[in-house]
């Protein structure tokens, strides 16, 4: 069954980028190729899945054209890991098993790349197809989570910062927190909203989705330290070289592990009130921490 979500997860998500994204035939070809280079890299579509499962819990059934949120979501996380792999930032040669944006189309290309596929997110987000007021709620909650303020974009800047520094626990939670957790919990969020949650229950997507999210990079850590680049589809060992400020580089590998196991338990405590109906949201959630790649 969770096979089976996830590769139908996939091609919804992926037929929808199809329809929004540009073909690289239309001018200017250039920037459109770019885009489709990473955004058809490959990758587990694992915001857009947990998006259209919080849908699907909320509401009962698929919701009509979630999709389309899924892949803005897509979009936007895709921005991310190619402006995160500019030789500015963590200067990466390899992502999803192939080359990174910039070593195929050059800097320039793809950092405007990466602002197009911002930019074109927060387009189709606009024209979603549910009530005014939760496309609004959306547009807003993805927006702070892809912000400053305990958003992407400020867990990059203290990340950045943090190099070659001693970290404390309370730096490197929030830098997880904020890097990685608050996109996927703006996914599940946006897919509760997307299908009328109420805010008693959106609450408690947020609970599980920012735990989750911090068990997710807690595993992408260990994986750094534990698996090769073949096995990843990415650099391994990119934090080790770079100081970076890590799970298993402070508490050690065996504790990381724990650590992410406890948080999916009480990610599941979350979900408790929702029954049956939040089974395959848990099963996503323990897919997280199993991964090897």
């Amino acid at each position: 069954m969770l096979n089976e979500t996830l590769e139908q997860g996939q091609q919804l998500t992926d037929a929808a980028l199809d329809r929004l994204i540009p073909l690289e035939t239309r001018h200017p070809e250039s920037i459109h190729k770019a885009m489709r280079h990473s955004v058809f890299a490959g990758g587990k579509r694992l915001r857009p899945v947990l998006c259209i499962e919080a849908g699907r819990m909320v509401a009962g059934s698929l919701p009509e054209r979630i999709e389309e949120l899924g892949a803005a979501l897509e979009m936007l996380h895709t921005y991310s890991l190619i402006h995160d792999d500019l030789p500015a930032l963590d200067n990466d040669d390899l992502r999803r098993g192939r080359p990174t944006c910039h070593k195929v189309f050059g800097e320039a290309i793809a950092i405007l790349a990466g602002d197009a596929l911002q930019t074109q997110a927060y387009e189709v987000l606009a024209r979603l197809k549910c009530p005014s007021e939760a496309r609004v709620r959306i547009i807003e909650e993805i927006a702070h989570d892809t912000g400053t303020i305990e958003g992407m974009i400020g867990g990059q800047v203290v990340d950045l910062e943090a190099e070659h520094t001693r970290p404390t626990a309370e730096m490197l939670e929030y830098i997880h927190r904020s890097k990685t957790a608050a996109l996927i919990t703006a996914s599940l969020v946006s897919g509760g909203l997307y299908s009328g949650a109420k805010d008693s229950q959106i609450a408690k997507l947020r609970g599980f989705g920012l735990a989750i999210g911090l068990a997710f990079q807690i595993v992408d850590d260990v994986l750094d330290v534990t698996q090769t680049s073949e096995q990843l589809g990415k650099t391994a060992g990119k934090d080790t070289a770079s100081e970076k400020v890590t799970y298993p580089a402070l508490f050690g590998v065996e504790a990381s592990k724990q650590k992410a196991d406890a948080l999916v338990n009480e990610a599941f405590a979350e979900l408790d009130s929702f029954g049956e109906q939040a089974d395959m949201l848990k099963e996503l959630a323990r897919f997280l921490v199993e991964r090897k790649k």
